[in-house]
């Protein structure tokens, strides 16, 4: 094989292990079949890692995932686990210190997945969010006064500045270029009340788009957004946002698009390492039991080998995905009512490779 790849993989907690298997196994067919090679190096980082030892993400691991072409994801999250400790300290560190400052979410709705909005199809739901991903208001900025008394204050900032604002606009612009389906990017944000933020998004928004005259922009408040991704998502083709509008309407579209066990997404450094994952938890209460529906990671797999520049093999495994699914085989999204185990599921998309 003349190409090669280097993933870095991280399993991580829960029914992460499983979910990352499957993933690896498709894209492994997807590979073979277009004649390339995917190495694997294992990480342990997770809960039980950090119950062994007290180790979150060791300073020493950031280093060696520079050197990686991209990274794969199964969950992070375990019950016996404050809160927090995990998601912060890999999640949101890997996104800092990795500076992977785009937060991509495909929206769509496969065929024979259930959406729960009244007589939409396939073609109605099928669009991409673009979230910024390093600023905003998950930078930590803030603190307490007077904590625990009666006059406590609780402040939290949200930072953001010109350059990171326009290279996630311009990022989005170019999506919206290349993906050619409606030539449209809107622009989340709430410039009638976060008057500062959302300024400087407008403010850079407009000065990007005359760079990209074949591109339709337009503004849409947030609340707006969430009220118009449930009566008519087909109006949408691309949107770009801030980190907090971002996190709360990319699970709003998961929804749409048939729940967490289809919805994929990528941490996205362009001009370093990437890494891929499953929008679902770690799902801890079905942790062992070959039930957890692997799809979203499938899904998060194809855009890791688009990522990487193997956009045929990506659109291989799509189309496996697709033709899985209108099988018939598989009879629901949610765990333990598939009607196939996880490993099954893993099977019959590979099948179709």
């Amino acid at each position: 094989m003349s190409k090669s790849y280097n993933v870095a993989l991280l399993p991580g907690d829960g029914t992460g292990p499983e979910v990352i298997r499957e993933g690896v196994k498709v894209i492994e067919a997807a590979a073979k079949k277009n004649n390339f090679k995917l190495n694997f190096t294992n990480y342990d980082l997770g809960g039980e890692r950090y119950m062994k030892t007290g180790e979150v993400l060791p300073e020493s691991v950031i280093e060696e995932f520079k050197k990686f072409d991209v990274m794969y994801l199964g969950a992070i999250g375990h019950p016996d686990v404050k809160p927090g400790i995990l998601e912060k300290g890999i999640l949101l560190k890997l996104r800092f210190e990795l500076d992977q400052y785009i937060n991509l979410r495909p929206v769509k709705l496969y065929p024979n997945v259930e959406t729960p909005l009244k007589d939409k199809k396939p073609a109605d739901i099928d669009m991409v969010i673009v979230r910024e991903n390093t600023e905003g208001i998950y930078i930590g900025a803030g603190g307490f006064l007077r904590k625990d008394t009666l006059q406590e204050v609780a402040t939290q900032e949200s930072i953001n500045t010109r350059f990171g604002v326009e290279r996630c606009v311009r990022y989005a612009f170019d999506l919206t270029k290349k993906r050619a389906k409606n030539n449209k990017l809107t622009l989340c944000g709430k410039t009638n009340v976060l008057t500062f933020a959302s300024d400087l998004w407008q403010r850079t928004f407009n000065v990007a788009a005359k760079d990209y005259p074949t591109i339709k922009g337009d503004y849409v408040n947030v609340d707006a957004v969430c009220m118009w991704l449930v009566k008519n998502p087909e109006w949408f083709d691309v949107i770009v946002t801030d980190n907090l509008f971002g996190d709360i309407i990319t699970d709003l579209a998961a929804m749409i698009q048939g729940g967490m066990g289809v919805a994929s997404g990528g941490n996205i450094n362009p001009e370093g390492v990437s890494m891929f994952e499953p929008m679902g938890g770690s799902a801890p209460k079905y942790t062992g039991q070959n039930i957890i529906n692997p799809i979203a990671t499938i899904n998060a797999g194809a855009l890791l080998l688009e990522n990487i520049g193997e956009a045929k093999a990506a659109k291989d495994v799509d189309n496996a995905v697709i033709k899985a699914l209108e099988s018939g085989k598989i009879k629901s999204m949610s765990a333990g009512k598939m009607g196939l185990s996880t490993t099954e599921v893993g099977d019959l998309v590979a099948s179709y490779l």
